[in-house]
């Protein structure tokens, strides 16, 4: 019971952060699970089963705030469920740890443009990004969102956002929506290879639970939330979590990850507190920012 306890915790508190940030809700809950002596199938099993209620909760609430954008979660949705299908079923005969550097290197590389773009002094948003641009995108996402037990915000946020073709609270609230449709695939697949004996059904409720309970208390942040600063905080929370993933795949020590960890969070701290800063109002009286003459 404490353990589903912990896990009801756990969902609630992933979701308080991929709601808000876009990512976040299956490395945090697939990182717990597998640690509780959980396999790496059963772990993504339970997740995406959860995610069915998660994130349909999620992306009603983002609707409501107006945080989605439907035709870029019209073309993720239906690239994202046949990429997770196919993940799922892989996962299950299919040993995913070669690609871990690999997707964990371009990521900390997108999540650094991620942030420096966000700090720059004016943001501009150009087009939304078409069907070419998007379909490969919910493909590949979906797929490592299944093999990886989560990916599709990591991947699917970072990528949107570095594109600077929407703004933050839209990236973040049109693939939560889409990750509806990717949950389900992913859940799809995991059933046909695993079959329902093989999924922790305790487990899937308890993080159903916390996370729907968040879910709407993240939308409503990411209505609020300056672009600026909604943007570097998840350009950071990319670039931390998989410089975690690739000190945990070198097998680097205790120490060492605990150092990168600090380093790491230290600059994501001062990037936001620099981006909150940016987004302070000017004060007409202050001559830096006062109309040169003949303007």
């Amino acid at each position: 019971m404490r353990r589903l306890v912990l896990l009801a915790v756990v969902g609630l508190c992933a979701q308080l952060v991929d709601g808000s940030l876009g990512m976040g809700y299956g490395v945090t809950s697939a990182t717990l699970l597998v640690a509780a002596g959980i396999g790496p199938a059963a772990a993504s099993a339970a997740i995406h089963f959860s995610e069915l209620g998660t994130t349909l909760v999620s992306g009603l609430s983002h609707h409501a705030l107006g945080n989605t954008d439907w035709r870029t979660v019209g073309v993720l949705a239906l690239p994202g469920f046949i990429g997770a299908f196919a993940g799922a079923t892989l996962l299950v005969n299919l040993d995913a740890d070669v690609a871990v550097p690999v997707v964990a290197s371009i990521l900390i590389v997108l999540g650094t443009y991620v942030t420096y773009r966000f700090l720059t002094p004016r943001l501009r948003f150009g087009p939304r990004p078409g069907a070419r641009f998007l379909a490969p995108l919910g493909l590949f996402a979906g797929t490592l969102d299944a093999l990886g037990g989560g990916g599709w915000g990591p991947v699917g946020t970072s990528t949107l956002l570095a594109s600077g073709r929407l703004e933050p609270r839209k990236v973040v609230g049109s693939v939560d929506t889409a990750e509806f449709v990717v949950a389900v695939g992913g859940s799809l697949g995991f059933l046909v290879g695993l079959g329902s004996q093989g999924i922790d059904w305790a487990y899937v409720v308890a993080l159903m639970v916390g996370g729907m309970l968040a879910a709407p208390v993240a939308a409503a942040l990411v209505r609020y939330l300056p672009a600026r600063v909604l943007g570097v905080a998840a350009g950071g929370l990319i670039v931390l979590t998989n410089l975690q993933t690739l000190a945990d795949w070198s097998d680097a020590s205790g120490v060492t990850e605990g150092l990168l960890a600090a380093i790491v969070f230290t600059l994501w701290v001062l990037w936001t507190a620099w981006a909150i800063k940016l987004e302070q109002p000017r004060d007409p009286r202050d001559p830096r920012h006062a109309t040169p003459l003949g303007a």
